[in-house]
């Protein structure tokens, strides 16, 4: 899985008379094996930085509006102090599913109240061991 990059498989929507289809219809679900959903504490509180060196996670906005942050982990051990940020903003308005391959640790805020998060894996709970890494919430904010 190597040289995989974050990628954001768009979706849309139908309307009509009876009401409203979202669908995000490219993305290929076969690799899912487990799925949860999240919500911040509070507003604005950044849950940061967790990452997988070999499990792919996807996130897909539920209800209300995220603000996603990645970064693509250079030493594990002993990361570098000013690796880029890459953003993403999910909304409940625009279906979409953001891939994040493995490599790389997140951080993620709700924008709106009650905000929902949906992480779908491609590992079950504890199948790879020593996978999960976590960093400081504040070691690459600026």
């Amino acid at each position: 899985m190597k040289g995989l990059l974050p990628e954001l498989i768009k979706g849309g929507f139908y309307k009509d008379e009876r009401g409203q289809i979202d669908f995000v219809n490219d993305f290929d679900l076969s690799k899912i094996k487990r799925m949860y959903f999240t919500q911040n504490s509070s507003v604005g509180f950044f849950r940061a930085w967790q990452g997988h060196k070999i499990e792919s996670r996807w996130f897909f906005c539920v209800k209300g509006n995220f603000s996603i942050k990645l970064i693509k982990i250079d030493d594990w051990l002993n990361p570098s102090e000013d690796l880029e940020i890459i953003e993403y903003t999910l909304e409940e308005n625009e279906p979409q599913v953001l891939f994040i391959p493995p490599g790389y640790v997140n951080g993620f805020k709700a924008i709106t109240e009650d905000s929902k998060l949906m992480i779908l894996s491609d590992y079950k709970l504890n199948e790879i061991e020593n996978d999960e890494v976590r960093f400081d919430s504040e070691k690459w904010i600026k």
